[in-house]
């Protein structure tokens, strides 16, 4: 039966492959810029520039390898879960979570790679440099990713 609100023709199940198809296409997407960043954050702790960090540096550096391993473990979620469903005739629940962790993975990327070019700011120039760029950062993202889209939905 094909979706009234688009023109169309397809059946719900040809509509969920194309969801799930274009889904995968996005994590495939961020899972890219999260390999990048997380491999970065992985490697500063073993340069010899990590010892000169301050408390706060560090902390700001802990705080972000967490949140790029949450969000690398979020970014295979859908796929993960796909595998353990696979064949039960559930695709529409797979679509939708992986929609809802898709969004949540793009807020982490975000997150991540505002605090990472904090952490370059402090270390190269100093904490009022980076806190100024985290909050210019911060206001781009959320015009980015959460005015403009909103401006695409339907009214």
């Amino acid at each position: 039966m094909a979706d009234e609100s688009d023109d169309r023709e397809e059946s719900d199940d040809e509509k969920l492959d194309r969801n799930w198809d274009e889904l995968l296409q996005e994590l495939r997407i961020t899972q890219t810029g999260l390999q990048l960043l997380s491999g970065f954050m992985l490697t500063l702790a073993f340069t010899p520039v990590f010892a000169g960090l301050d408390g706060r540096q560090k902390a700001l550096y802990l705080t972000l390898v967490v949140v790029a391993g949450i969000a690398v473990g979020l970014n295979m979620l859908p796929v993960m879960l796909h595998r353990r469903v696979f064949g039960r005739h559930v695709k529409e629940r797979v679509v939708q979570v992986g929609h809802v962790v898709s969004q949540v993975v793009i807020a982490a990327v975000a997150v991540l790679v505002t605090g990472t070019v904090t952490l370059i700011f402090s270390v190269v120039v100093d904490w009022t440099a980076g806190i100024l760029v985290a909050l210019g950062l911060t206001r781009v993202r959320g015009t980015v990713l959460g005015v403009i889209p909103r401006r695409f939905e339907p009214r």
